[in-house]
């Protein structure tokens, strides 16, 4: 694969609402160098371009003749592999939102497309860099909680209302056939790997509670992992829970292991158990609430661009992320065939 050097040039293919996110992680990079961006709406990418000092592209072609070394792609899942076929022949590296080449089929060309051009690719996955998460990884592989039994994560936004729901923000999601578990529970098939190990079991159940969309909007889902663990993840986009950022943490999450639980609530606050106890005691660490989940999405690209240029792999490298896609496929298969299945 072709090496990196810092600063790396990097473009930006989409301007929308979490690409901005991406171009606020890039500027505040002391290894990257921002040098552009490309939007279908020429008005958002003149927008980005010039509260981040970089140049507005017409095209995805005319970004490439600037000669990027890395391309981040932020567009909705739909365009992803496409994009990558036309960027794989040109840049040493490409960075590509989830979910990932909008399904298992078109990643796993995407990975071979990358291979074949020795480009290093990656999934911006992000939810596992939230700093609580990478806090409670760190309690527990510290022993803090003993021998995990379980984790849980309730997954409660409370935007997902009414005919108008996502339109303000990312109103792909009112058309996508595969909606809670695609683009939202992805997040924590991940996460719950990240934290408990990889799963070897599901058994879901989901359901569409606002009519104005065309995916699962709800459902629970039961995890077994292969050292043991068991997890839920409990989903529900129209109901709530307390945060003053509904978005910061987007629900509630509890480890439980043999020597003490764990907790997470809305305002990114870890609270520790011990065994036995009835007291709740406040676990503090240090964390940046800057813009989306704790920066979550400028910890996700640095991890993944510092690795890089350390010639090592990444926690994101797509050919490890596509695991999360095959457990995906499963929990779809368990929806439709009542089954428990096997990953």
């Amino acid at each position: 694969m072709s090496d990196l050097t810092a600063p790396v040039r990097v473009g930006v293919i989409g301007a929308g609402y979490f690409g901005c996110f991406h171009y606020d992680a890039w500027s505040r990079m002391p290894e990257a160098a921002l040098i552009g961006a490309f939007d279908r709406d020429p008005a958002r990418a003149e927008a980005v371009a010039t509260e981040y000092g970089c140049t507005a592209f017409e095209s995805v072609a005319a970004l490439l003749e600037a000669g990027p070394d890395l391309i981040d792609i932020t567009a909705p899942p739909a365009a992803h592999l496409d994009l990558i076929r036309a960027v794989a022949p040109h840049a040493k590296a490409i960075i590509c939102q989830k979910p990932f080449c909008d399904g298992l089929e078109g990643a796993r060309e995407a990975i071979a497309l990358a291979e074949h051009h020795g480009t290093r690719l990656a999934v911006h996955e992000n939810i596992r860099f939230q700093p609580w998460n990478r806090e409670a990884r760190a309690l527990i592989e510290a022993g803090r909680l003993g021998t995990l039994y379980q984790i849980s994560f309730r997954l409660r936004p409370g935007d997902g209302r009414g005919p108008d729901a996502y339109l303000a923000r990312q109103p792909y999601f009112q058309r996508m056939p595969r909606f809670l578990v695609h683009e939202t529970a992805v997040h924590w098939i991940d996460t719950f790997r990240y934290l408990a190990g990889e799963v070897s079991g599901v058994f879901a159940r989901l359901t569409r509670l606002n009519p104005a969309i065309a995916g699962e909007d709800a459902g629970m889902i039961l995890f077994e992992f292969e050292g043991g663990t068991r997890g839920v993840f409990d989903g529900n986009r129209l109901a709530d829970h307390a945060a003053s950022n509904r978005r910061r943490t987007l629900g509630e999450m509890m480890i439980e292991g043999s020597t003490a639980t764990l907790r997470l609530d809305g305002e990114g606050r870890l609270w520790l158990r011990d065994f036995g106890s009835n007291e709740e005691t406040q676990h503090r660490f240090d964390w940046h609430d800057h813009l989306f989940g704790g920066d979550c999405v400028y910890e996700c690209n640095r991890h993944i661009l510092s690795c890089w240029l350390a010639g090592q792999p990444s926690e994101m490298d797509a050919t490890t992320y596509i695991r999360n896609q095959i457990v995906e496929e499963a929990i779809y298969e368990s929806a439709k065939t009542g089954r428990h299945i096997q990953v």
